[in-house]
This record gives C-alpha cells, structure tokens and sequence, in this order.
C-alpha cells in the first residue's frame, strides 16, 4: 500500500488492472442482466410516452399521471384540473416522466448500476475498465447528478398522485384486480422513495445530536431500515411500475376484459 502524507500529491487516477481479469466466476452475468433489465425499462417508457391508451375508469395509467391537460379524459385529470388547458396536446408522459425519471436516473443505487452495466466504468469488482482516466461527477455531464436531492422532492409528489390514484380505485372498483395492481405498485413506489440516500439525510443526516430531536431520529431509523433494502426496491417499483402501467393500457384496449379487470 502507498503511504501518503499531508504534504504528498494525491494520484488522481484508477487503480491499474494489468490484466483483463483473474476471477473465475461469472462476474459478467450481473452487468449484462443490469443491462438488459434497465434496456426493457427505456424501451417501454418510449413506447408508453407515445401511446394514447392510458385511461380506462377508474384506472390510469402511472406513466401517464397526472394528467393536467384539456386534452385528456376528463376523468383521467388530477381533481378535475386542466392546467395547461387546450394547448398542450403532446401524450402526458412527456410532461411528467422527466420527474420520476430524473430522480431513477440520479439515484445512488442506480448510478452504480448503469456506470458498471452501459459504460462499463468498471464492469465488476478486479476487472479492467477500458477507460484511461477518471474525472467522478465534478465535470459536465455528471455533475448534474448532484440536484438529485431537488428530484427527490419531485418524486415524492409524483409517488403521492399515484397513491391517490390507487385510493380512488380502490374505492370505485375494490374488487377489481387492476386496483390492487396499482395499489402494489403505489407502495412499491413511495418505499423506493423514501428509501433514498437523500430522504435520510434530510431527515436527520446533518443532526449532532439525536437526543434533542427525538421526531427526527424516529423517521431517520425508520429511513434507515427502508434505505438498507433500497436496491431492492429500487428493482421492484422499476418492474411494479412496468406492470401497472401495461396492464391499465390493455384493459384501455380491450386486450385484458374480464369481469374484475
């Protein structure tokens, strides 16, 4: 190991793998998953953006909430609203997908998760990078991945409205299977959020002292417990959300009718 001192210039660069790698096992198998995994969810985001099926009463669809234009069924609208009125036509998607997508695509978990599965920085654990240097996230584009905190905030509201909306099916079709989906998907959906690194450490990460704010340490352990399991989640309300949002769309087509849809 090199001893550095205070006065000692610090190496700037990745630790240099001379050989490809020396592990045996399959250490390929979890990028590639990775991969294919996060492939299937940018794939079906552009495909939802584009299509007009998302509503059937009382369902909508989560990749479609909330829906604030004149344009979309009226009972598709949050609390009847139509904010941006008659000259927003373009599929709400594209209005709202920014938010919950820009908190995923800054999250911690998967930051790790595409720079190891897309750009390969590094694949695995002792396996040589193809890349000369390294710059972290102090350089445009990555630096961009500090305003996580401010989606955060974004997500923590877009993960109410799809709870909202799980309630009012809940309560016009509480029989219905389709109601239950987004019910999953809602909770899926708020414990991934509030798992975040950067929920606990609003709640209580910048605190000295714990016993002088007893509120704050409670919802830090609770934080906690929920951040431990955050890849996890972060993995279940990805797929959660998929499905929810796929199964509003064929009941809307008439591919999925049966009575409890």
């Amino acid at each position: 190991m090199t001893q550095t001192t205070p006065d000692a210039p610090v190496r700037r660069q990745r630790a240099q793998v001379k050989v490809r790698t020396l592990r045996t096992d399959r250490w390929w198998l979890v990028p590639l998953l990775t991969f294919l995994g996060l492939s299937s969810f940018l794939v079906y985001g552009i495909w939802a953006i584009i299509d007009n099926s998302y509503f059937v009463d009382p369902y909508i669809a989560p990749f479609a909430s909330p829906c604030l234009a004149t344009s979309c069924p009226e009972g598709a609208r949050l609390f009847g609203w139509a904010p941006f009125g008659d000259w927003y036509a373009l599929p709400p998607g594209l209005l709202i997908l920014g938010l919950p997508g820009g908190f995923r695509l800054t999250c911690y978990y998967y930051r790790k998760s595409y720079y190891r599965s897309f750009w390969l920085s590094p694949p695995a654990c002792a396996v040589q990078e193809p890349h000369g240097k390294y710059t972290g996230e102090r350089r445009f584009p990555l630096i961009i991945q500090n305003i996580h905190r401010y989606f955060f905030y974004a997500a923590i509201v877009i993960g109410l409205i799809l709870a909202y909306d799980a309630v009012l099916a809940l309560v016009h079709k509480p029989t219905g299977l389709g109601t239950w989906i987004l019910v999953v998907n809602a909770v899926l959906i708020n414990a991934y959020t509030l798992s975040c690194h950067s929920c606990r450490h609003i709640t209580a990460g910048r605190l000295n002292h714990f016993s002088r704010h007893p509120l704050r340490y409670r919802a830090w352990t609770f934080v906690s417990k929920l951040n431990a399991k955050h890849q996890p989640l972060a993995w279940a309300s990805m797929f959660s959300v998929m499905g929810a949002d796929l199964y509003v769309r064929l009941v809307a087509k008439g591919i999925i009718a049966f009575p409890y849809a």
